[in-house]
């Protein structure tokens, strides 16, 4: 399963963040992974449940149904602070470029208001150079995986004519392929030992885009000074994904719908939410609902949701099919409706699928059925977002 992970300075509200992605809404009930690290959580993705199209009432295994909306769990790492040169192993230095070394895409989080330092102490900062600064630290650790013991590395390479094949081996536990190193590359001299340093440079950074996809989390957008610093993100980095969000007003809103106050309201294109039981709200309770109406008015969300939903199928290209076992029904042998989404690659096969649900599937696999036209599909059609799909196999 991918991982997507936070990073960014102290004191951007990335704790926060990490808190609002992984608290569970009222209704969502424990649905853990294996072991979950002191670091990592677990956050929810949501697509339109294919169950309100059909006319069904689904009943969710691995994941949850809210009013049409399928919530599947996701693991989220909290990526140790960064400060600058860390990556030279200050600050939580090494700890960052453990954790780094698992993420298959970032959330780099910001403090849109600017008043955080570059080390994360209050006073002025420049959310612009904050995300260049981590941009460096990321590129810099690569680099340093990069060219140790480069001359040596290079001339094996050179000799046995196989750059691409030398520098998996030296990228190992980065998640980098063949096909990557060679797209990264293919602007490089064909000869390694001609590569200067800023070729060296050159080829971390290009590395970084293709292993370690960055959305921008533009947080405390609530703030007043926020807005022009957010307008400042999107003129800088326009190849980036910069999401507005408050984390804050993400988690209060998180907290209020578990203690029943509100109940959260999920449209097409914005947030809401409408009170449930005004004498539970005192006067300053009131003023910050009303403040948070103000925000979801002018943003439409809190931006959290938004950035995870965008790190794993905007960054990542994932997307969500529904295996079931009787096609006519859209459910399992036990008459579960939909009761399993799957996340998986764009461009994954029903072959690939069958495997992911068990091992004998895949080796038994004889074709697979799209449940909604009920028509045979191959080993290699390649599945869309929304898919059912119904394997057929030998075993």
């Amino acid at each position: 399963m991918a991982l997507v992970g936070l990073v960014g300075k102290p004191n951007v509200g990335k704790s926060t963040f990490f808190s609002a992605l992984t608290e569970k809404p009222a209704e969502i009930g424990n649905y853990p992974f294996t072991t979950i690290e002191p670091n990592k959580g677990i956050g929810y993705v949501t697509k339109p449940c294919p169950c309100k199209e059909l006319n069904l009432k689904c009943s969710p295994k691995n994941s949850l149904c809210i009013e049409g909306t399928r919530y599947i769990p996701v693991e989220v790492l909290d990526v140790a602070g960064l400060v600058p040169k860390a990556y030279e192993g200050r600050g939580m230095g090494n700890k960052f470029l453990d954790d780094l070394r698992r993420a298959d895409a970032l959330i780099l989080v910001v403090d849109a208001s600017g008043k955080t330092d570059k080390e994360g102490n209050p006073g002025e900062g420049n959310p612009v150079e904050d995300v260049k600064f981590i941009l460096e630290e990321i590129d810099m650790w690569i680099y340093n995986i990069l060219t140790k013991n480069w001359d040596k590395l290079s001339r094996r390479a050179q000799q046995e004519k196989n750059i691409v094949k030398a520098l998996k081996e030296q990228l190992s536990g980065l998640n980098i392929d063949e096909q990557d190193i060679k797209y990264a590359i293919r602007d490089l001299d064909e000869s390694p030992i001609k590569w200067t340093n800023e070729d060296l440079k050159y080829l971390a950074r290009k590395l970084r885009e293709i292993s370690k996809p960055i959305i921008i989390a533009a947080n405390k957008a609530d703030h007043p000074d926020a807005e022009k610093n957010i307008k400042k993100l999107k003129e800088e980095f326009k190849d980036f994904i910069v999401v507005p969000t408050s984390a804050e007003i993400e988690l209060a809103l998180k907290k209020a719908e578990k203690a029943g106050i509100i109940k959260r309201i999920y449209k097409e294109d914005r947030e809401d939410f409408i009170i449930l039981d005004e004498s539970k709200l005192n006067n300053q309770m009131k003023k910050a609902f009303e403040f948070i109406k103000e925000f979801l008015d002018k943003y439409k969300t809190t931006g959290v949701r938004e950035c995870l939903n965008k790190a794993y199928f905007d960054l990542l290209n994932m997307i969500v099919v529904y295996p079931v076992e009787d096609e006519n029904k859209f459910s399992d042998k036990q008459g579960n409706v939909l009761p399993d989404a799957y996340l998986v690659k764009k461009g994954t096969t029903a072959r690939e699928l069958a495997y992911k649900i068990h091992t004998d599937l895949g080796e038994g696999f004889i074709y697979a059925i799209n449940a909604r036209n009920k028509m045979r599909i191959s080993a290699d059609y390649e599945l869309e977002d929304g898919d059912i799909i119904k394997i057929v196999s030998a075993k």
